[in-house]
């Protein structure tokens, strides 16, 4: 039995180095011959290696331009009608019709509604008469006046009755003043019943129908009529803005608002095109914004009360910039620089920045219009590297502002074309003139 057992053991065994062998046998029989113009044939045979070239890093590259760079602060903000009237009835009394469309364009003095002037038109009529029969009062009172003064030369009446009268025409007097003044009340009240649009603008939808019984303290009102050309949108931004917002409208003072341009939804095309009207007087303490206004002509409706709308305000213009793509700045421990390609080697070149967004920066000083810089392929990049270059494609067409600058200029150095620095997640701590290995 014992022999039986070892002699399964060592068919398993044999069994199992069969099994681990097999590849390496059939591999070995399998693979075809190596040729003369393979690299193992050209390694067993002492041939050359490998061109040089291939050890050249691909990278990216994009012109230093030359240009005029707009400078904006974009917002969200909503639209906001110029005004806005509630048209609310100044009397009690029942509507008796509508004058309006919902949604109707309307100039100012036209008549909204009609409210029952019955009983207004019997104040009015009661105030008219009342004046007629002081004012027939009146007359008769200064007739007796000239007869009493006639009367009074003669001694045929004493001085006091004569003053008597006196006081009576000058209580007549009065009461034709009041009563004028009753008439006007009555019918400025009479004229109350016709219920006008104050502004030229577009009717809402209305808040009571006609037959309906409206009072003077009703705060529904009848219809709210809001101007819509032109039209207002404010919208936000941060605090840290107001400084260079306030210096540029001081010096646009003589040559019009800041310019603010209203953009559709997907942020890519101007809508309309207004100016900066109003700069809040209170920062928002919970938000750190500040309000700003701007008024916009709104020719064809493109803006309505209430939607939200993308916007930027232009508060300068760099004139006769250097710009070169975000993408390629790079900073080391003594400040920013670039990958400026010379020939086929890229070089570091430290360079000083002015203004700059997420797409593009503005250079003072280290680079001269036509440089190629590097804008992508850093990774194994080093201060000298050969390099396979090519146009970035994805740059063309880049829209020329500058938008939303992040942070604030340094402080001394808040002027045109200075101030925001390179974001530090473009880094690769390394120093210009060290050979750095940055990263993309």
């Amino acid at each position: 039995m014992k022999r039986l057992l070892r002699g399964f053991f060592w068919l398993a065994a044999i069994a199992g180095v069969i099994v681990l062998l097999a590849p390496v046998v059939t591999s070995h029989f399998t693979q075809p011959p190596a040729t003369q113009d393979s690299p193992r044939a050209s390694r067993r045979a002492g041939g050359p290696r490998p061109s040089s070239d291939s050890t050249a890093v691909p990278v990216l590259t994009a012109p230093v331009v030359t240009r005029d760079v707009p400078v904006f602060i974009d917002g969200i903000g909503s639209g906001r009608a110029w005004n806005s009237v509630l048209a609310r009835s100044q009397v009690d009394g029942v509507l008796l019709k509508l004058y309006f469309d919902e949604g109707q364009t309307v100039k100012a003095g036209d008549l909204l509604a009609k409210i029952d002037p019955s009983l207004y038109q019997a104040q009015y009529d009661q105030a008219v008469a009342k004046k007629a029969q002081d004012e027939a009062q009146l007359a008769n009172a200064r007739l007796d006046l000239e007869r009493y003064q006639k009367l009074a030369a003669t001694n045929a009446v004493n001085k006091q009755q004569l003053d008597t009268q006196r006081a009576s025409v000058a209580q007549y007097e009065a009461l034709v003043q009041y009563d004028t003044a009753a008439i006007n009340s009555a019918r400025t009240t009479l004229n109350y019943t016709d219920i006008r649009s104050p502004i030229d603008g577009r009717t809402g939808l209305r808040n009571v129908d006609a037959g309906n019984l409206v009072h003077a303290s009703d705060s529904t009102g009848i219809v709210t009529v809001a101007q819509l050309q032109p039209i207002a949108i404010v919208f936000t931004v941060p605090q840290q803005q107001l400084d260079r917002i306030n210096t540029a409208t001081a010096a646009k003072k003589n040559g019009g608002g800041l310019v603010v341009e209203a953009l559709d939804a997907s942020g890519e095309h101007v809508i309309d095109t207004g100016v900066l009207s109003v700069v809040n007087n209170t920062i928002d303490q919970t938000t750190g914004t500040v309000q700003l206004k701007a008024r916009f002509p709104n020719e064809n409706l493109q803006i309505w009360p209430g939607s939200f709308i993308n916007v930027r305000l232009r508060i300068e213009t760099l004139k006769q910039a250097l710009v070169v793509p975000a993408t390629a700045l790079q900073r080391g421990p003594t400040g920013p620089f670039v990958y400026l390609l010379k020939e086929d080697k890229a070089v570091v070149r430290p360079v000083t920045i002015g203004q700059q967004d997420d797409q593009q920066a503005v250079i003072l000083t280290g680079l001269a219009s036509g440089d190629h810089v590097v804008t992508t392929g850093f990774a194994r990049l080093s201060d000298g590297a050969k390099v396979n270059a090519a146009e970035d494609q994805t740059l063309v067409g880049t829209e020329t502002a500058l938008h939303q600058i992040s942070a604030m200029p340094p402080r001394g150095k808040r002027r045109a074309g200075m101030g925001a620095p390179v974001a530090e997640n473009q880094s690769d701590g390394h120093a210009p003139g060290a050979p750095p290995s940055a990263t993309q």
